[in-house]
């Protein structure tokens, strides 16, 4: 205490001593009025927090304070641009960040020296190669999406768009990654928020996503409407159509649109009122549970005209999934594509205990998945698609080995439209465009450009994944198998994913014979 006052005390005597000097100087010299200009602000400012109640740091160090949050302020610049290793960063280090960039702008995408990462650190994930490596049969790496019901099944990508709505990204940056998917050959999840003018004017295939608040097919009441989903599900941009029941980033968690930023194109596009507060409630009214989940499938599939309908989810409980698997397999009604959510996924906006402690991360939820869907003879009639952190072809391989169809990515294709991971997606104030409404910021984001570079990124990481499987001798994307990835568990021991995650060879034994172990 008697410091701080001591320091008080300080700053207020040298500030006395600046008045006096400057005040002798002005007898010889008026410019040295000048001087004013400096000295009575600090003066004012000092007075003010001596007086002030509400910031102890302020009030004790009047002026130095200052410097407290000014460093603040710059703390995540400082530490990305001068003092984390190209492995420390987080969600994405500079490593993961700059592959997605030299991809993007088409550009040398080697790395000098040998690798980075610690090889005999525990969790070192690796993929056994083999001695002699053999081209790939499935080399377009095509994926067909549609049970054996299925009116109208879709030719995707291994390798698409995740689910970001317009609303929370700019019109620029959802026309760049639609205008990405149409010259890439991939599909564009639209998000929840309903398909926007710029999804449809960028011209890529898209996965319409209908979340709880039944944006761009909802009734006056917020309900669920057949006759607008029917419109919008017959435009043939639409390929297939996904009911997120949850995300990874906030598992269980609603949301609310402000009535300030409901503007009318918003309010046009996600069918409710301008300039009202529009509230996203954590579960559907559609359904309440597993049977009438599945029988609003079936509704929207027939009203689709039998298009690809499924359902995406963040896994919690793993009983809980497996009594969907045991409805299905009663009712047999079956969701022609399955989207795991992986706990690690991202979202622009989510509370600290949602984002950083529920929900099943990716690759336990993948292998669970598997196993049921397994165990109940379902497998053959549903696709699995997977979602979270998934930005290289080594991703793309591990996923396929935990039993994933095809791969989603949201944070990679912002990567590839120039986010700089500034962390600022929840302010409005992205510094590229990309998830920010302010026209001043996304004026900068030119779509033309960026769509390119969207496409060059898909096609550069399909090549690495192609180039994967001929060195580790898989002709098929079905010849990918959790026998041939693995994981250092402690120094002394490395495991496969098979032995992991009790999963079986899918490169040697045939589904129908699998032997599954309990689940935990």
């Amino acid at each position: 205490m008697l410091y701080s006052i001591s320091v008080r005390h300080t700053v207020a005597l040298l500030l006395l001593l600046a008045y006096i000097l400057v005040a002798v100087a002005a007898f010889y010299q008026v410019q040295a009025l000048w001087a004013l200009l400096v000295v009575v602000p600090l003066h004012l400012a000092y007075r003010q927090n001596v007086r002030q109640a509400t910031h102890s740091l302020l009030r004790n160090y009047p002026l130095l304070g200052y410097l407290r949050y000014l460093f603040e302020s710059i703390r995540p610049e400082l530490r990305q641009y001068f003092f984390e290793s190209d492995l420390d960063g987080r969600p994405f280090n500079r490593r993961q960040r700059s592959i997605v960039y030299q991809r993007a702008k088409d550009v040398r995408q080697t790395v000098p020296f040998g690798m980075l990462s610690n090889s005999q650190e525990i969790g070192y994930e690796w993929i056994s190669h083999a001695l002699f490596p053999t081209p790939l049969l499935d080399s377009d790496l095509r994926v067909t999406i549609g049970g054996s019901q299925c009116r109208q099944p879709y030719s995707a990508s291994l390798y698409n768009i995740s689910a970001m709505s317009y609303g929370s990204l700019s019109k620029t940056a959802i026309l760049a990654l639609s205008g990405g998917a149409r010259l890439g050959g991939f599909a564009h999840n639209t998000g929840e928020g309903g398909v926007s003018p710029f999804h449809l004017e960028g011209g890529g295939d898209l996965i319409w996503q209908i979340g709880t608040g039944y944006f761009g097919c909802r009734d006056a009441v917020g309900g669920f409407s057949e006759e607008l989903f029917q419109e919008q599900a017959a435009h043939p941009n639409i390929k297939m159509v996904e009911i997120k029941l949850s995300q990874g980033a906030k598992p269980g968690h609603g949301g609310i649109l402000p009535a300030a930023k409901n503007t009318p194109e918003i309010a046009a596009i996600r069918k409710v009122v301008p300039h009202t507060t529009v509230a996203s409630p954590p579960s559907h009214s559609a359904f309440h549970d597993h049977l009438t989940l599945l029988l609003f499938v079936k509704r929207l599939q027939a009203l689709s005209g039998g298009k690809p309908v499924g359902i995406k989810l963040c896994i919690g409980n793993a009983q809980e999934f497996e009594r969907l698997c045991q409805e299905m397999q009663a009712t047999g009604i079956i969701p022609d594509f399955i989207s795991i959510d992986g706990a690690e996924g991202g979202t622009g906006a989510a509370p600290l205990e949602f984002s950083d402690s529920l929900g099943m991360p990716l690759y336990d939820a993948l292998a669970l998945v598997q196993r049921l869907l397994v165990r109940y003879g379902l497998r053959e009639e549903t696709s699995v698609l997977a979602a979270g952190k998934i930005i290289t072809g080594i991703d793309i391989l591990k996923a396929l080995a935990l039993g994933a169809d095809a791969c989603y990515s949201a944070r990679g294709m912002m990567f590839a439209l120039g986010c700089i991971q500034a962390l600022q997606c929840d302010s409005g104030r992205c510094p590229v465009g990309i998830a920010t409404q302010d026209a001043s910021l996304y004026q900068g984001l030119d779509a033309a450009d960026k769509r390119v570079r969207v496409a060059n990124f898909h096609k550069n990481t399909m090549h690495a994944t192609r180039e994967l499987m001929e060195a580790c001798g898989f002709r098929r994307l079905r010849d990918v198998s959790p026998g041939k990835v693995f994981r250092r568990v402690d120094h002394g021991h490395t495991l496969s994913f098979q032995d992991i995650y009790g999963l079986q060879d899918t490169a040697t034994a045939t589904p129908a014979h699998l032997s599954l172990h309990p689940l935990t």
